[in-house]
């Protein structure tokens, strides 16, 4: 069994700043890439940031520069930190994670619960 747990979203105001965090438990036996996604309501799931166990990473364009994507191998939790929020930033975040499960020996597509980010304007 393997879970994501997500934490950091909330309300904010606009240009202001949160950080999500996500952290794979369970039987692990290593995670490759990592990422979120977000869904806005009334739209499709997009991608927001990924990032390989190396460290390379990924990104919308549109979010280039505002967002960072960053992960703990050690503690298999992944970040997202967003600054200079804008009001169509709200929706909810989704971590995901492509996890090889211990004595399995095969990946599996992993998602958190969702987050819920709100900016006000």
């Amino acid at each position: 069994q393997v879970q994501l747990v997500e934490s950091g979203g909330g309300l904010v105001q606009a240009g202001g700043s949160l950080r999500l965090s996500c952290t794979a438990s369970g039987s692990i036996f290593s995670i490759n890439a990592m990422g979120w996604y977000r869904q806005a309501p009334g739209k499709q799931r997009e991608l927001v940031a990924v990032i390989t166990s190396g460290g390379d990473t990924n990104y919308e364009d549109s979010l280039k520069g505002r967002f960072t994507i960053s992960r703990d191998n050690a503690k298999n939790t992944v970040y997202l930190q967003m600054n200079s929020l804008k009001p169509e930033d709200t929706a909810v975040y989704f971590c995901n994670a492509k996890i090889v499960v211990h004595s399995v020996w095969r990946e599996y597509d992993y998602w958190g619960q969702g987050t819920q980010v709100t900016v006000s304007s």
